[in-house]
């Protein structure tokens, strides 16, 4: 590690289908809550896919004025306030002596879609006068961190990453890699996603990537599962507080975890699928552990990206095989997405924290919806129910749309 700044877990902060808080989230991953049902923020009747998973009864008011979110689009909504019980959570102060030590780095796939379709919609049933002022910095993917940083008052490295479902760990792994080099002393990260709008589920039902199980929604979002039949999509956010460690030993800062490693590449080999055999998101993997300086004996949980369409599943299990050959098979692998559907690129942030959470907590979240065994996914998907255990070391991995491959490395302080 040479010089490297070690980096550790101060704050964590969730806004998710099965928890509006780090509280609830919990309590949904070890009880195996299902946060997908029929789609109430539009009229889906049209639609192949009617249902999502969506953030329900989220009190907006107890973190943003109400005039300021009314010119905040959905996505930075979550962002914002899952940053702010981040920060809340860490007891992080910022200051004038402190304030351009401390960045922002929010991932989004796709920013703010709800606002480019109602703008869109008013530029051609109104005209171009009518469109709202605010409509360009709405629908901008850096927006979440740029909200963020203006209520917190960080003033250090700050922007934002888009590389589809991989842009909240890209992220986290790029703060990680500023904290490392010292170039700031906390980091603000993770993903936010808002994309549950008529053109979203559109999109994705067009590209064949959604679950069309209407008759049964709750059962939709089956990772692993040999009838997976495509994604439910989700949104919402997660939020972390990164600190070098130094920093967070000399304010007295609880500690949740450390980060350890990033690996990320490309696969540069198809639009939307992923590299035969997942030999991009194994490299991922490979370059997580070397960067921990870990043996794979080490890892004791993986959280796939295993978003339960037929080639990423496969596709993940097959790098996940390539890279801990027969160990495998004794390292239990989860999709929380089972619970809370696919955030796009909010699920990097959530999952992170999902890591974090089975760290502290001594739990594995479970992959639920797991009925049928498919025998090109023959690993220990934790089905159906939590398990207690105890967790030294989680992965966590995210794969996008273009290629991208990302994972991250969460170990106990020691």
């Amino acid at each position: 590690m040479g010089n490297f700044h070690r980096v550790v877990i101060t704050g964590i902060g969730a806004v998710t289908p099965i928890g509006n808080n780090i509280e609830e989230y919990l309590l949904g991953l070890q009880k195996g809550a299902n946060g997908v049902s029929n789609i109430t923020l539009f009229d889906a009747n049209l639609h192949p896919c009617k249902f999502a998973a969506e953030v329900k009864n989220l009190q907006l008011e107890n973190y943003i004025e109400p005039k300021e979110s009314k010119r905040w689009d959905r996505f930075s909504q979550f962002g914002v306030i899952a940053a702010k019980q981040a920060f809340d959570d860490s007891g992080l102060e910022i200051n004038e002596r402190n304030a351009s030590r401390v960045g922002v780095i929010i991932g989004s796939g796709v920013g703010g879609l709800l606002t480019m379709e109602t703008q869109a919609q008013t530029l051609s049933h109104k005209g171009p006068k009518r469109v709202s002022p605010f409509t360009v910095p709405m629908m901008i993917p850096n927006m979440a961190s740029g909200l963020a940083a203006i209520a917190l008052g960080a003033k250090g490295p700050s922007s934002s990453v888009s590389t589809a479902c991989a842009a909240g760990s890209n992220a986290i792994g790029d703060s990680f890699r500023i904290l490392q080099l010292g170039k700031a002393d906390a980091m603000i990260c993770g993903g936010a996603e808002a994309s549950i709008t008529p053109l979203g589920v559109a999109g994705f039902a067009s590209a064949k990537a959604l679950s069309f199980r209407n008759d049964s929604p709750h059962t939709a979002s089956r990772p692993f599962d040999a009838e997976r039949d495509g994604f439910v999509i989700g949104e919402g956010s997660g939020i972390l507080i990164l600190e070098t460690l130094e920093h967070a030993k000399n304010r007295g800062a609880k500690i949740y975890a450390e980060i350890v490693g990033y690996g990320t590449t490309c696969d540069a080999h198809h639009i939307t699928s992923p590299s035969p055999g997942g030999t991009g998101g194994a490299e991922a993997i490979n370059l997580a552990l070397e960067d921990a300086s870990l043996e794979i004996d080490k890892v004791d949980y993986i959280n796939a990206h295993g978003t339960s369409t037929s080639a990423n599943d496969s596709n993940e299990t097959s790098a996940i095989k390539s890279i801990f050959k027969d160990r495998s098979y004794l390292i239990p692998v989860s999709s929380t997405k089972s619970m809370t559907g696919h955030l796009l690129g909010g699920s990097g942030g959530i999952e992170a924290v999902a890591c974090v959470l089975s760290l502290t907590h001594n739990f594995i979240p479970p992959t639920i919806n797991y009925v049928n065994r498919d025998p090109d996914c023959d690993l220990d998907y934790v089905p159906n129910n939590a398990r207690d255990a105890q967790i030294r070391v989680a992965l966590s991995n995210s794969f996008g749309f273009g290629g991208h491959n990302v994972c991250l490395a969460f170990s106990k302080l020691t």
